[in-house]
């Protein structure tokens, strides 16, 4: 048995149980995933009249969307969550993002993004660039990182050990105490012994602490709903979760929301993606409330594998696209401000007569971010992003 089937039952080479706190002024950060590629011009809405032209059925009426600045309005569905983030100045967008990968495809796109690689070049899928990060700055008794998803990523994978746990499933652990037991005793008297029986027990711990949270949240919406009020579900209970763990003990965290690929009857400013981006934002402000002050110490990314294209397909839906649109939110960001190159929407601007282009490349904008973050240097930037040209927006 090695490493890489530890990873696929789910192990993730877990920390041990006493190395597992953060220092409270290390910096949080949280990568969340939207997987599927969602609509970026349904959440940061162009003023551009192209708009309206190229989205008869599904354009966010005009006057609809929430102003940010003369070219571009915010999604209604998040007037109560992120908006107000954004008018605190903690909430930025990064329009024109994505990966270089031209594939259109869902699978090879978040395989590119999660790894972080060279353009050019063989791919190592042991290797994912917030494993690389998690290396790069140092001890584990200074740093946790940890996937809230049933299978560590490929963006976790690597040498640094990494606790993943599912969280729609705390109560059902995907190894049995049996064979938790069989696979400690494997590796007895190796090196790896006190990494394996240690990473269990992190998974146990974890998993009892889950559970009662969820008892709690359980009884919280039924507390909400006695007053008549409708609770925030699906991801807001999870990022309420990730929150308290990551207040107290992660410092690198990852989770991904699916549900974006929106071929059909996609909606406006009301509808399919206005109700998931809803959801989504409530589970964000829900996620920098319960932070607490660990909210100015926290960075929280939410990005895609693409965008879609840029004008609705005949089902009242959109495609596979190229460029997208990344979030970022922490209480240390320069919020309040569209950051990064730019271009005007129109017909002539569009990549392949189709998509948003890519102007603020994946791997370049994270590593200015990072480097503002952390205070990496050229050569650590490197490592986590090998043939990168890191770009310092002002994020932070």
């Amino acid at each position: 048995m090695d490493r890489r089937l530890l990873l696929q039952l789910g192990l993730g080479a877990a920390l041990p149980a006493r190395v597992w706190a953060g220092a409270p002024e290390t910096p949080r950060l949280l990568v969340v995933f939207l997987r599927g590629g969602y609509d970026a011009a349904n959440l940061l809405v162009p003023t551009a009249p192209f708009y309206a032209e190229a989205r008869p059925n599904i354009a966010i009426p005009k006057g609809a969307a929430l102003a940010l600045d003369s070219d571009w309005g915010l999604a209604p569905a998040l007037a109560d969550s992120v908006h107000p983030l954004w008018r605190h100045q903690q909430a930025a967008f990064v329009p024109f993002a994505g990966s270089r990968d031209l594939s259109r495809s869902h699978f090879e796109t978040q395989d590119n993004i999660e790894l972080g690689q060279a353009e050019q070049g063989p791919r190592d899928f042991r290797s994912g660039f917030m494993n690389r990060l998690a290396t790069v700055l140092g001890s584990p008794t200074r740093l946790q990182a940890m996937a809230f998803t049933d299978q560590l990523p490929l963006i976790l994978r690597g040498e640094q050990p990494v606790a993943n746990q599912a969280l729609r499933d705390v109560n059902k652990p995907a190894i049995t105490p049996a064979q938790a037991q069989l696979i400690s005793g494997m590796y007895a008297g190796t090196r790896f012994a006190e990494a394996v029986s240690g990473g269990f027990e992190v998974r146990d711990e974890v998993a009892r602490e889950m559970a009662g949270m969820k008892s709690e949240d359980m009884a919280a919406e039924m507390q909400a709903a006695s007053r008549g009020a409708i609770a925030p579900k699906g991801f807001a209970l999870e990022a309420r979760r990730v929150a308290r763990l990551m207040r107290e003990r992660v410092t690198l965290g990852f989770i991904d929301v699916g549900g974006w690929d929106t071929h059909v009857g996609q909606g406006g400013a009301t509808g399919t993606l206005a109700t998931r981006l809803g959801e989504l934002g409530r589970g964000l402000a829900l996620f920098a409330d319960e932070m607490g002050p660990q909210w100015r110490h926290t960075v929280v990314v939410v990005m895609s594998e693409f965008g879609r294209t840029f004008r609705e397909n005949g089902n009242r839906g959109t495609d596979h696209g190229h460029g997208s649109a990344y979030w970022v939110l922490g209480g240390a960001v320069r919020g309040g401000r569209i950051a990064g190159e730019q271009v005007a929407v129109s017909a002539a601007t569009l990549h392949q007569h189709r998509d948003w282009p890519v102007l603020n490349e994946v791997r370049a904008t994270l590593g200015g971010l990072f480097r503002r973050m952390y205070g990496l240097n050229d050569a650590q930037l490197a490592q986590v992003f090998p043939g990168a040209s890191p770009r310092d927006l002002g994020l932070i």
